[in-house]
């Protein structure tokens, strides 16, 4: 555990240093003949401690591994950190500590808003690189969205936001000179977004059928 700590703070003093970024690419770099487990282990804890900068983890990632595997080294971890989380605290949200933060009133609302919108909301703001990825996590796990519209929304929101960064990542310079790039961007979100209300009204359905059945 002390060895945990140690590298934590070892992180925090490099981040407030602007050597964080650097430092990550040259343990990638070392780290090379264990495949594409580092790259996906970084994404995936930083679920888990969310105060770790996934923006320059997936941003190594691209610089590490190119494009398309940095993008799917990256998913894949985020993924499975934000599904996992959830599924934690879904399993554990009828427990004492949990009620007790589901009975305060900003928590409440929270949770109400995102039972209410479901898949819409936490699609755009799984989009969002810098928006709270672990907050948006637990509420979910502790409000009465079904798993299916979570999962989806992590699975398209998290591809948007991890192909956008890793996109910028691998192409930085070029990015900025070329509209072209972000148009393309722009694009992407707009079509992901259409899909996932397109599956969100089928899972609706059905669920609706399940019920009228059951019923």
């Amino acid at each position: 555990m002390d060895v945990v700590f140690e590298k934590i703070n070892q992180w925090r003093h490099l981040a407030e240093n602007d050597q964080l970024f650097d430092y990550i690419i040259r343990q990638l770099e070392e780290l090379d003949r264990f495949g594409p487990l580092p790259g996906i282990l970084l994404p995936l804890l930083e679920a888990f401690l969310p105060f770790l900068p996934l923006v320059a983890f997936v941003l190594a990632n691209s610089v590490v591994y190119g494009l398309f595997r940095g993008f799917l080294y990256s998913w894949i971890g985020s993924v499975i950190g934000a599904v996992s989380i959830f599924l934690i605290i879904r399993r554990l949200g009828d427990k004492k500590p949990f009620r007790a933060i589901t009975k305060q009133k900003q928590v409440k609302r929270v949770i109400v808003w995102v039972e209410e919108h479901g898949f819409g909301p936490l699609f755009l703001l799984m989009c969002f690189p810098f928006s709270p990825s672990a907050v948006i996590n637990v509420v979910s796990g502790l409000s009465k969205v079904s798993r299916q519209q979570f999962i989806l929304a992590v699975l398209l929101g998290k591809s948007v936001m991890i192909f956008t960064i890793s996109y910028v990542g691998s192409s930085i310079a070029s990015f900025a000179q070329n509209p072209v790039k972000s148009i393309v961007v722009g694009i992407c979100i707009l079509l992901f977004w259409i899909l996932g209300k397109y599956l969100e009204r089928r899972i609706q359905r059905k669920a609706e059928r399940k019920v009228h059945r059951d019923g």
